[in-house]
């Protein structure tokens, strides 16, 4: 019995110990968070991202105003979101990539926004402050608070199971205090069974209810977190949220154990950590807890999301201001109402070092046809139009020295690729593509769309894909959208001189070597380097002199 007592008393000095070291620890994490809070402030983070995670907030929003996903993926949205990334929390990393996917159509709300962006970086410390607080959010589990608001939860335990997971640690207790009392080896086995089924329960279900058993310690580091960012993050109207902080006090304290745990969380090392892991495991918290909070977490649903947003929406408003920091130049957009027009001044993208400027003024009854040589960047700037757009409407921010152009619809036909699963060419995935963007960019649709097509109608005859692509690029722009398309097609731009404005993007030669300069010209290509680039690899002389001979005839008959 003595021998018992001292193992309890050691036990408990143990884990005073550890708490108190716990405290200080954090303490000493906390300045070391700071520090690093400073350094990285308008920096790209650069660390492995989970998108499947990220993107489950986003997954369950199928509205119709939603990025298409081959827009997404043709623009490269996922590096574009990598780059912007400055979140100090994983809600605030689901909300930002849902954001990007959603572009606005509402001057008043990305006003609204920007607003708020000011207000809650106008006071660097306390900014800094809020990030710290924010980071509390940071651990992967904090990911699945969305799933308490996103799903319904069931209980996975029959009646009788759930039972056994009420009654059974209060069984353990008595089992051990008989043995303190009255040593008996029915006890004894009794409690080896009792130990060695609950340890097999727990790991065969653990990782049934791991990804809603481990959001709840966030939930309630969640709720501790925008409990103090109402206090001190400077916005107002927040009385809604209030209010759910209050509705989730009840849920709050049915979760004790669960606050426990998150006060343990410090370090999976620490002493006093492990010793509450071997209880959880021998008691059943878990499966408890589990069986005990669905019913509750069911009932909050609404305060948690409403939460959830107000804190993942701050964190997105520090991220705003740290990427407008850290961009050469940037400037917020003018929305234009009534003059179809698009006028851009010193445009880059983002995601290009040292990116080299363009500007261009275009209206929505003449497309723009941009011509050019391989890689002499047309791509690259039809590319940072669509991105730009999307950060303007969404972030209201824009990597340009000025924005001005209406509300649009984002639709591209960039990365598109044949399919041996669906027997398409690649000729028909483009036109299945470009027959969607037809589709939704008639003279019906309030909102006007900007068009992105890279080398249309690539992978057919000549003679049939300058005739397709003048009669389908006329119609898009017929019906009041933005149009960019790049083409190595001469004939194109010939056919399609009342309709659209010719740019190219040219290179010089410079002995063996190619050189691009990058800027936008007005007019028609006046050079070609795909000879070039095949005599710089070694191609035959003879085939070299063939080839230029042809080309120029070629060219005559388009240049004249």
């Amino acid at each position: 019995m003595y021998y018992f007592l001292f193992t309890l008393l050691f036990l408990a000095i143990v884990l005073g110990f550890s708490l108190i070291s716990s405290y200080y620890g954090k303490l000493r994490a906390e300045e070391k968070k700071l520090d690093k809070i400073k350094s990285k402030w308008g920096k790209p983070v650069n660390t492995r991202r989970n998108f499947d995670l990220i993107k489950t907030y986003l997954n369950a929003d199928k509205g119709w105003d939603r990025l298409p996903d081959v827009t997404a993926e043709d623009i490269d949205l996922k590096s574009v979101f990598n780059y912007i990334d400055r979140t100090s929390s994983k809600p605030g990393k689901q909300y930002l990539y849902k954001k990007l996917h959603f572009p606005e159509t509402n001057r008043e709300k990305l006003l609204e926004l920007d607003a708020k962006v000011e207000a809650i970086n106008k006071d660097r410390p306390n900014r800094e402050l809020i990030e710290l607080q924010l980071s509390k959010l940071n651990n992967t589990y904090a990911y699945y608070i969305a799933d308490l608001f996103l799903k319904t939860h069931e209980s996975m335990f029959v009646p009788i199971m759930n039972f056994y997971i009420r009654f059974v640690p209060l069984v353990i207790v008595a089992l051990v205090v008989s043995l303190v009392v009255y040593p008996n080896p029915i006890s004894i086995l009794l409690l080896l069974f009792f130990v060695g089924y609950n340890v097999v329960l727990h790991y065969a279900n653990k990782k049934k209810i791991s990804a809603y058993t481990n959001s709840l310690p966030q939930l309630l580091i969640m709720h501790n977190v925008a409990v103090w960012l109402v206090k001190h993050s400077g916005l107002e109207d927040n009385e809604a949220v209030k209010n759910s902080l209050k509705n989730l006090l009840g849920l709050k304290r049915s979760l004790s154990i669960i606050n426990l745990e998150s006060k343990l969380i410090n370090g999976a090392g620490d002493l006093s950590y492990a010793v509450f892991q071997l209880i959880k495991t021998l008691f059943l918290l878990e499966p408890r807890i589990y069986a005990s909070s669905i019913k509750h977490i069911e009932k909050y649903r609404e305060d948690i999301e409403l939460v959830y947003q107000y804190i993942a929406e701050i964190d997105m408003l520090v991220a705003i201001q740290s990427v407008r920091e850290g961009l050469p130049y940037y400037s917020k957009p003018q929305f234009i109402a009534t003059d179809a027009q698009m006028n851009i001044t010193d445009l880059y993208h983002p995601l290009i070092d040292k990116c080299v400027t363009n500007s261009l003024y275009t209206r929505a009854d003449k497309g723009a046809l941009i011509t050019g040589s391989n890689m002499s960047g047309k791509t690259t700037f039809i590319k940072a139009i669509a991105v730009n757009t999307l950060l303007a409407q969404t972030l209201f921010t824009s990597c340009t020295r000025e924005y001005k152009a209406p509300f649009l619809k984002i639709q591209t036909s960039i990365k598109t690729s044949d399919s041996i699963e669906e027997q398409k060419s690649y000729f028909q995935a483009q036109a299945q593509s470009i027959l969607t963007i037809m589709s939704r960019s008639n003279e019906v649709e309030q909102v006007k769309s900007l068009v992105i097509i890279d080398e249309i109608f690539r992978g057919t005859n000549t003679i049939e894909r300058i005739a397709a692509a003048k009669s389908v690029l006329s119609y898009i722009t017929a019906n009041q959208n933005f149009v960019f398309v790049s083409t190595h097609d001469l004939e194109l731009a010939e056919l399609l001189d009342e309709d659209f404005a010719i740019y190219s993007f040219e290179d010089s030669k410079s002995g063996a070597v190619l050189v691009f300069d990058y800027k936008l010209k007005e007019g028609l290509l006046k050079s070609r380097n795909g000879i070039a680039i095949l005599e710089s690899m070694g191609y035959p002389d003879s085939v070299i002199e063939d080839a230029n001979i042809v080309s120029e005839r070629m060219m005559l008959k388009y240049m004249e």
